[in-house]
């Protein structure tokens, strides 16, 4: 069986995610890379690495160049990039790179995308109305999606993403919390292979509400979804109270645990293991896998980025590629 193919967006030119891409393709990783970004900023990469770089053209190469090639799709930056200094003329090539390499993907070119990290503000600052990749890609196929970030001791998916704290009970709705069990469902048989997973759901305000004395979300949005969803045989605990939800007693047999907003359950897994943590879009007809981090800019040019986040990001695209094929294989 061929080794995955995938793309792989560095992200801000200015950060440290060329220097990231530069490195996992030196590690030798279980899958055919195939980056999307300007060939002189892979180039200037490398240079602070230490190392040399030779570019191939992706559309014209016939087979994986070995030694120091690498597989390019070039997309140019409109400004010359200042290592630690986003700017916000290069907001579109940033975009256009997710864009490109989410087209290919969709045509079936790619087995799956690899993405580092973007600094919104620029993205923003440069016109483009931007709230997140994830967001985007979302958009990009028309489909619904969850955020799920994932390390070696567990995995959180979310309810809601990018809002501001003052607008996340508003948008906690029936419908939007249903579609999101069934895609975190769907993607933990689909692509992890659990045949049957157990999901652990959190509540939203302290104390999962205190029998509705904190907030009655609990009772009126979360609990009536959970009830209707167990009784398609799914199994799902909760909503549980976010403060001892992730006690190991209790993340003991749970497969993820689905947070209501950014801060609820991230800083939790961030913490049980950052370095390792990537960061999943479930739901896309790929699979996509980014790293788990920002830009970095005061390491930029440095060197010294820890590729680890995005080494793992490629290992997990990569597996989700294969059981993705395995399946279709089946059919």
């Amino acid at each position: 069986m061929r080794r995955p193919r995938l793309a792989l967006v560095p992200g801000e030119p200015a950060g440290v995610g060329p220097e990231l891409a530069i490195a996992a393709l030196r590690r030798e990783p279980d899958a055919d890379l195939v980056v999307f970004a300007a060939g002189a900023t892979l180039a200037r990469a490398a240079r602070a690495l230490g190392t040399s770089l030779t570019l191939h053209d992706a559309r014209a190469a016939t087979a994986p160049p070995g030694g120091d090639g690498v597989r390019l799709v070039e997309v140019p930056n409109a400004a010359e990039p200042v290592f630690g200094t986003p700017d916000p003329r290069n907001a579109r090539s940033v975009v256009l790179a997710l864009r490109m390499a989410a087209e290919a993907c969709m045509a079936g070119e790619y087995d799956g995308m690899v993405t580092g990290p973007v600094h919104k503000a620029a993205i923003n600052a440069g016109g483009i109305a931007y709230t997140g990749t994830t967001e985007l890609l979302a958009a990009h196929a028309g489909c619904e999606v969850v955020m799920m970030l994932a390390n070696d001791a567990m995995r959180v998916a979310l309810a809601t993403t990018h809002l501001p704290l003052r607008e996340v009970a508003d948008a906690l709705e029936g419908e939007r919390l249903e579609r999101s069990l069934r895609i975190l469902h769907a993607a933990l048989r689909g692509d992890f292979g659990i045949d049957d997973p157990a999901i652990a759901v959190l509540g939203l305000n302290p104390h999962a509400g205190e029998q509705g004395h904190l907030g009655r979300e609990e009772i009126e949005v979360i609990a009536p979804v959970l009830e209707r969803l167990r009784a398609t045989g799914m199994r799902l605990e909760g909503p549980l109270p976010a403060d001892t939800a992730f006690l190991p007693r209790r993340l003991a047999g749970t497969d993820a645990v689905l947070a209501m907003y950014h801060d609820q359950g991230l800083p939790v897994l961030k913490y049980s293991g950052f370095e390792r943590a990537v960061n999943l879009t479930l739901g896309l007809p790929y699979p996509r896998v980014a790293v788990d981090h920002g830009t970095a800019l005061d390491l930029a040019g440095s060197g010294r980025a820890d590729p680890s986040s995005l080494l793992a990001a490629v290992a997990t695209c990569a597996r989700i590629a294969e059981v993705r094929r395995t399946r279709e294989n089946r059919r």
